[in-house]
């Protein structure tokens, strides 16, 4: 069920490796669709504003969350790159424990904290009972969601993006189901909706773990696996703490965005929760191609095939940019029929705020699909500080704006802040890519000076390879790999500076 993505084309493997995470992601949205229309349609447009306000606050501690998973199932990818089942199973043993903990002490700060920080947010008063409601329990769950995601990441690691997908598809269909049972048939309120995300979340990670024991025996921990080090969890940390605070960082903007909407009344609040809706499904493939290259870069980066990367990157760049406008067309044309979805007829303006917002970020989601791409090559390659930094630059821009313009603009001010955070954070992640290419292009032209045969013997150019050697660029076969990169494993060749 592993996949290893360091022989074959790249192009193919990071596409068939994303079908799946976009299908996931998608239906994702779509049973957070469900729950918009159940209780947008049942409930009433205050009940779809009130969980719309829980959003900017849902994912700062959530989000904080997937980000620490998907970081520390890095070092996981780079073992299984490297060949080192050992060290795949002791990354896994130390992310399990580090999940757990952060599970509880997410959980002990969270649930008191939620009504406060609603109230900081100035949540209008007609809606803060349920938003509270709603939260509460939600963050109550997280151990479910931390745990699911933590499993996923490790999963996906491992070159297999179809089986998270299958538990993901049967958590939302049960998802869906639960939604309708609790909230129409049991009256439960918007409680109810958040009450079977965690439900369904519940049933994901127990059929992980029968998964994991039945079906993945590289993933069967034995005792002598659960004796971490330090280092071991320091070498977690280091890649799962960044990419934890990168989310939350950009959450935190969101969060200034969301007071920023609250501060326009109710109608505005469920015009933003409807357009988000539409936004989420509408960049799933963007970011199922950051995700993607983020695994495929991290296991070629074990195996220190940096050609392949490059290769990996340029393809998927390109393969990005051109979703994106295919999307921002389908967004832009379509969006007033999907808001309607949720808010029903009679609600003109609620639909005519929310074109404003999908107006506004479906224009540059280009820019949106290149910043997935190329953050999601250097956290692979094990790169965290910059990600960081442009996780900043986006939550210094989008409170800027969301401070700055939505006086003089309303809500056009408050819906352009997220394309204007984009610009700013492809910056610094467009300079660091730069650089780590020009490295892996000197350590590739290095490597001959080693003296030492590659993996594979001596292979002439290919035409492919040919062209690359005349565009100053290392030989590569049609398949991206280099043809002259010998094994740093046995060696000795660097894999890395850092």
């Amino acid at each position: 069920m592993t996949t290893n993505l360091t022989t074959g084309r790249p192009a193919r493997l990071i596409l068939v490796f994303a079908v799946p995470l976009l299908i996931g992601n998608v239906v994702q949205q779509l049973y957070g669709f469900a729950d918009a229309f159940v209780v947008g349609r049942t409930i009433g447009v205050d009940a779809l504003a009130a969980v719309g306000a829980t959003g900017g606050l849902s994912f700062l501690m959530l989000g904080f969350a997937w980000g620490l998973t998907s970081g520390l199932a890095i070092p996981t990818a780079h073992a299984f790159g490297a060949g080192d089942a050992p060290a795949v199973r002791r990354s896994v043993a130390a992310g399990a424990v580090l999940t757990a903990a952060f599970a509880v002490v997410l959980t002990a700060v969270a649930v008191p904290a939620a009504r406060p920080l609603l109230e900081l947010m100035h949540t209008p008063p007609e809606i803060l009972d349920d938003a509270t409601v709603f939260i509460v329990v939600t963050f109550w769950g997280t151990a479910a969601t931390i745990s699911f995601n933590f499993l996923s990441s490790t999963i996906r690691a491992l070159g297999d993006s179809r089986t998270p997908l299958v538990f993901l598809v049967v958590s939302c269909g049960l998802n869906v189901v639960l939604v309708f049972a609790l909230i129409r048939g049991l009256h439960m309120g918007v409680g109810g909706a958040a009450l079977a995300t965690v439900l369904s979340q519940v049933v994901s990670v127990v059929a992980c773990l029968w998964l994991v024991r039945t079906r993945m025996p590289i993933l069967r921990l034995t005792r002598e696996d659960w004796r971490i080090t330090r280092a071991d969890l320091v070498d977690q940390l280091r890649l799962g703490l960044p990419m934890g605070f990168q989310t939350s960082i950009i959450a935190i903007g969101t969060l200034v965005l969301q007071y920023a909407i609250n501060g326009l009344g109710a109608q505005a609040v469920a015009a933003f929760t409807a357009a988000q809706r539409v936004d989420a499904l509408a960049i799933a493939p963007m970011s199922s191609f950051g995700l993607a290259l983020a695994t495929f870069a991290a296991q070629n980066h074990g195996a220190a095939l940096h050609a392949r990367i490059r290769l990996g990157v340029r393809q998927t760049c390109l393969i990005t940019a051109g979703f994106s406008l295919a999307i921002a067309a389908v967004t832009i044309s379509c969006g007033p029929w999907l808001v309607r979805m949720f808010v029903g007829q009679g609600q003109e303006h609620v639909v005519d705020l929310a074109q404003v917002y999908l107006v506004s970020n479906g224009i540059l989601y280009v820019v949106l699909g290149l910043l997935f791409a190329i953050r999601g090559a250097l956290q692979g390659l094990g790169r965290t500080v910059v990600p960081t930094v442009a996780g900043i630059m986006e939550l210094v821009t989008r409170v800027a704006a969301a401070l700055l313009l939505t006086g003089p603009l309303g809500f056009l001010g408050v819906s352009l802040a997220g394309p204007l955070a984009w610009v700013a954070a492809m910056i610094p992640l467009t300079w660091a890519y730069l650089h780590e290419r020009r490295w892996m292009l000197e350590e590739e032209r290095l490597r001959p000076l080693l003296d030492v045969p590659a993996p594979h013997g001596p292979r002439e150019p290919t035409p492919v390879a040919a062209r690359a050697i005349e565009d100053g660029d290392e030989a590569v076969d049609e398949d991206g790999a280099p043809l002259r990169c010998p094994d740093a494993s046995e060696h000795g060749a660097p894999q890395s500076r850092r």
